[in-house]
Order: structure tokens, then C-alpha cells, then sequence
């Protein structure tokens, strides 16, 4: 019995953790998942476990039989296949308020599906006290057997990290993860209560195993949100993933929705936003011409928007697109017309694909950044070294910086990093959003032979109008120079610190533009 007692501590700790990765999938799907997020979800656990650790010591002096502790470990494991079930019409509504932005909604329904935790998070933290309790024969042993206890639950912990994310969430969903670490956690309890209490204890709690499995069924098709327009979605190791078509564009949305990633209409290619804006880079060099650009890195593929206008303004011109989630990769060739020639995508990080890469490009487009998702080491003097040495004596480095309103801290930071390298930058804002483009040429220029390149290519007879217009735009709302800050480094760049207060700004004084 003894044996199978360590496996129960095991399994109540693999499904402890799992429930803690597997919500915050849950809620990222609508609230995102940046350290806020993280930071809640966390907090709130430890709390949970914290109250579950206190009563299950209590109870187990109370109650120390074999008997209780599988009653309670069979009701934690049914709360928890209960919980996305529960959450889902709460999460949906929440989905359409972010659409909105209904702060009063979301607030209360982050907090609210967070609350739907806080049963059986405790009860599963009621299990180490009470094995303990029961494996505990003579007080002398009270610290191998309590060390053992918790080093059995830890590594249960270890596996629980790493199955829900790597294997089951993006195989088979959010939803039915949870169903099945719930399910497996109750038959564990089942067999538990069959072999301390005999079958007759153990058959009422069949009940359970027949509602949570009907349960599922009843909602097993159901979508996880239901925004107008949507055709596809699914979920992956990195992200939720949300396809949506309306009046004949096609739209890439990730997590919480806030935000384009990518956006297609065949046809089409002037979309407006910031994926145009990286294509003027270059032409920041005197006498600029289409034709040098040769090649081109895009850090932040998604489902390929820029790729597309480049390989139509630039023609012959050959693109590595770097992707970290091979589930956009694969969406945008479904959904957005991504067999785009000369396009070589590859899927991993952008930093580490640029830093190896043998080549050397006239652009490198950073589309990576959208607070609060803002992958730090790609923000640092470090990466921005290692772009510098990827660029053709005529190249660019252009950067989609997110920002806030009234706020412009990231900016100024990347900017104050990025001239740490390179000796030219330059900032525009983008009209009518939230986005600003950070230029950086590898040589020295001057803005005003931007201004001749765009005389020139629109007079120029073949070239495309796109570019024509993404230099014009680059031209017109060019910025001041910022103020200098801090530079970021891999050893300090405040990153979160920055961006929280970004987002903070935008929850509460923004309005109904989109940081995308």
C-alpha cells in the first residue's frame, strides 16, 4: 500500500502543475500570457496550495485514513476536469469585451476563472500533508518520510510541467488536457479507495468517471471563442491561434486578438499598418534603387503580409523568413497565400537563425515585438551587434516597435540601443495606430536622401507603387530624434518593466486603436 501511496503523490503532483500550465493556456487564449498573466496565475496557486497544505495537516490528524485521502484526491481530480467547462462561457464573453475592450468585463472575468481554481488546487495540496500523515509509523523517520514524500510530488511536478506543454495542449487542446489529467487522477483515487475501503466505498465515485465524460462530450465541439468572422483556429505549443475573413480579408490573430499579425486579400498588397513600412529601408542610402535589394531576412514570418509585398516591390529578390511557431507556417500557406517564391522559411528562433545564417541582407525586418510580447533578447546591443554584421554595406535594420499612449519608453530604449551600434537611426510613427518603424542603416545617411529617393521613384517608370507609397508614409511622419536612455544588454535589459507599464497605460487610458 505503501508503494502505491508514493504513486498517488505523483500523480497529484503531475496534475498539480499541469492544472497551473494548462490555465494559463486557458486564460492566454483571451488575457494573453505575458508576465502579469504569469504572475497571477502563479501567485494565485501558491495561495491555493498554501490554504491546501494547511487544511489537509489539520484534517489528516483528524481523519488519518486511507479512505479520506482518496475521497478528497477523487473530488480534486472531478473539480479540475470541470474547470474549462465551466470557464468556457465565461472566457467567451470575456473574448468579445477584449474585442471592445470592456475593462470592467475582463477584469472580472480573469479574476473570476482564476477564483474557479481555487477548489481544486486546494484539495490536490491537501495530498502531501495527508500521505505524510499515513506513511508516518514512527516519529524518529518524520524527516526521510516527509522528504521523500515531497520529492516524490516534485518530480511528479517535473513531469507535470512538461507533458500538458509539450504534448497534450497542442495535440489534442486546452480543454481535453485537463479532462485528461482529471480523468487519470480520479481513476488513480478510484483504485486508491478499492484498495483501502473495498469496492462498495469505490462504485459511488464511478459517478464522477460518467459526468465529466459526458461532460465532454456535451461540449467536446464546441469552439474555444466565437469572434464574427472566424473560419479556423487551433492551438499550438507557442500560441492560440485565430483565423478570421471579413468583407474579403483574411486575418492572423494570436492569444488575446489584440492586434493584426498578418493580413491577406489576393490581389491586394497595400494594407495599410506597418508590414509595408519595412520595405523603404534601404532607401535611406543615397540613390537607392530597387534592384540592389537582394536579400532580405524577416524576423517574425507570421503568416508572411511583408514577404508578399517584398517579393512583388523587389523582384528576383530572395527572403529568409524566420518563424519560432511551425502552426503560423503552416496557417499562413493555408489561409494566406504564403507559396510566395524565393521565400525560404525557417522555423526557429530569430535571433539564433540570424546569428548563424551565412548571408548578408540589404533588409532585416524585425516584426517580432508587440508589448507585452516583447522577446527581450532581441532587444539587446548584443542581437542588434549580430544584425549589424548580417547587413550588405548597403543595408538596413527596420523594427515594428509597439508603443502606448503618451508613451514612448520602448521606443526610446531600442532606439538608444540600436545607435550603441549602428550610426544612423531614424523613427516614424505609423497614422492611425499605435506602431512606430525604427530604421538603422549600417553606414551613415541623412534623411534627406530619403526624400530624393521618393522624387525619384515616383517618376521612376516600373516601379511598384507600394514602394512608392511605403517611402512617402516613411517621409511624412518621420519623428525627431529620441531622447537618449538606457541601452539594453543581455546581462540587463528591464524589458518587462517597461512593457507592463505600456500595458497598464493602454488597458486604462487608451482607446479602441490596436497595438498590433
Amino acid at each position: 500500500m505503501r508503494r502505491y501511496l508514493y504513486f498517488t503523490v505523483f500523480a497529484s503532483g503531475m496534475t498539480t502543475l499541469a492544472a497551473e500550465l494548462s490555465a494559463s493556456r486557458l486564460l492566454g487564449n483571451v488575457f494573453g500570457t505575458s508576465n502579469l498573466v504569469w504572475a497571477a496565475i502563479i501567485g494565485l496557486i501558491l495561495i491555493y496550495l498554501t490554504l491546501g497544505y494547511s487544511l489537509g495537516g489539520r484534517w489528516a490528524d483528524r481523519s488519518p485514513t486511507p479512505k479520506t485521502m482518496y475521497a478528497i484526491l477523487a473530488w480534486g481530480a472531478f473539480t479540475i476536469g470541470v474547470v474549462p467547462y465551466i470557464a468556457t462561457p465565461v472566457l467567451r464573453a470575456a473574448a468579445n469585451a477584449f474585442d471592445g475592450l470592456q475593462v470592467g468585463v475582463l477584469a472580472g472575468a480573469f479574476l473570476g476563472v482564476l477564483v474557479l481554481f481555487s477548489v481544486p488546487v486546494t484539495l490536490l495540496g491537501m495530498i502531501s500533508p495527508f500521505a505524510i500523515r499515513l506513511s508516518m509509523q514512527d516519529a524518529r523517520q518524520a524527516g526521510n518520510v516527509s522528504g521523500t514524500i515531497y520529492a516524490i510530488s516534485t518530480l511528479g511536478s517535473f513531469v507535470g510541467t512538461y507533458l500538458p506543454v509539450l504534448v497534450l495542449i497542442p495535440t489534442i487542446g486546452t480543454s481535453k488536457t485537463f479532462l485528461v489529467f482529471s480523468l487519470f487522477l480520479l481513476f488513480v483515487a478510484l483504485a486508491g479507495l478499492g484498495l483501502s475501503s473495498g469496492r462498495k466505498v469505490m462504485m459511488p465515485y464511478f459517478l464522477m468517471v460518467i459526468a465529466l465524460v459526458t461532460l465532454a462530450i456535451l461540449a467536446g465541439n464546441s469552439s474555444i471563442k466565437n469572434s464574427s468572422g472566424q473560419v479556423f483556429e487551433t492551438e499550438s505549443a507557442y500560441n492560440y491561434i485565430q483565423v478570421l475573413q471579413r468583407d474579403g480579408f483574411t486575418y492572423l490573430r494570436l492569444n488575446e486578438g489584440q492586434g493584426v499579425h498578418s493580413i491577406y486579400k489576393p490581389g491586394e498588397l497595400n494594407y495599410g499598418g506597418p508590414w509595408q513600412q519595412f520595405l523603404s529601408g534601404p532607401f535611406f542610402y543615397k540613390d537607392a534603387q530597387p534592384e540592389d535589394v537582394k536579400r532580405i531576412a524577416i524576423i517574425g514570418l507570421a503568416a508572411g503580409t511583408t514577404a508578399r509585398q517584398a517579393a512583388s516591390v523587389f523582384q528576383g529578390v530572395v527572403i529568409d523568413g524566420f518563424e519560432l511557431d511551425p502552426e503560423i507556417v503552416k496557417v499562413g500557406i493555408e489561409y494566406f497565400g504564403m507559396d510566395i517564391p524565393n521565400l525560404n522559411v525557417h522555423v526557429e528562433d530569430g535571433r539564433w537563425g540570424l546569428t548563424k545564417s551565412p548571408y548578408l541582407y540589404e533588409i532585416i525586418a524585425v516584426d517580432a515585438y508587440r508589448p507585452p510580447y516583447i522577446p527581450w533578447h532581441m532587444t539587446t546591443r548584443e542581437f542588434f551587434q549580430a544584425a549589424y554584421d548580417h547587413l550588405s554595406e548597403r543595408g538596413a535594420l527596420v523594427i515594428n516597435v509597439g508603443r502606448a499612449p503618451n508613451d514612448r519608453s520602448l521606443i526610446d530604449g531600442l532606439a538608444t540601443t540600436i545607435a550603441a551600434v549602428f550610426p544612423s537611426v531614424y523613427v516614424m510613427d505609423i497614422p492611425g495606430t499605435f506602431n512606430s518603424m525604427v530604421y538603422a542603416t549600417r553606414k551613415p545617411t541623412h534623411r534627406e536622401d530619403l526624400n530624393a529617393n521618393m522624387v525619384m521613384l515616383s517618376v521612376r517608370q516600373g516601379v511598384d507603387p507600394l514602394l512608392v507609397t511605403s517611402v512617402h508614409q516613411t517621409w511624412i511622419n518621420l519623428q525627431p530624434a529620441p531622447p537618449k536612455t538606457i541601452v539594453f544588454t543581455d546581462d540587463l535589459a528591464p524589458i518587462e518593466w517597461i512593457t507592463n507599464n505600456m500595458v497598464l497605460n493602454y488597458v486604462l487610458f487608451g482607446d479602441a486603436e490596436k497595438i498590433q
